[in-house]
């Protein structure tokens, strides 16, 4: 008998953490703050992380969009694969932990749609639909920057 407490007291610890888990999964580490936004809640060296990878992005935008000028699709299939699903995974777990799951989302829809740009560049090779589609992709940049902003935590958090 006391055999099925024990399991039922580890039962319900594990049934707790794993909550706990799921709860820091979807929300992150974040605060809402006056502006609006969401804020997350990072160390200045993972602030200067995502800040380089949104740096890389518009730096990708902007050759892409010199090369549609040139109709080079070439240039812009190459470009958009560089910052597609290839450019994930690099990241360390703890940054990832304080992410929202909906900012993950949209990461990861914005690197896929970098792949699709790629595909699109590469398959029919249309400058205007390609850069439609990068207008259409931009609106998750948009998005994003509406909707979030990064803060150094205290050093004693």
């Amino acid at each position: 008998m006391n055999s099925v407490k024990v399991s039922w007291t580890i039962t319900a610890v594990l049934a707790i953490m794993l909550a706990f888990v799921g709860f820091k999964f979807v929300t992150g580490s974040t605060q809402q703050t006056d502006d609006g936004r969401t804020a997350i809640m990072m160390t200045a060296p993972e602030r200067d992380m995502i800040l380089s990878e949104m740096r890389t992005f518009l730096e990708g935008v902007q050759t892409i969009v010199e090369a549609i000028a040139a109709d080079d699709m070439e240039t812009v299939a190459a470009t958009a694969t560089s910052i597609g699903m290839a450019a994930t995974g690099g990241e360390p777990a703890q940054l990832i932990a304080k992410l929202p799951l909906d900012f993950k989302s949209l990461g990861m829809a914005t690197h896929k749609a970098f792949d699709d740009l790629a595909m699109e560049a590469t398959d029919m090779g249309d400058a205007n639909v390609v850069l439609a589609n990068l207008g259409e992709l931009m609106l998750r940049c948009t998005s994003c920057h509406a909707g979030y902003r990064f803060d150094v935590e205290d050093e004693d958090s």
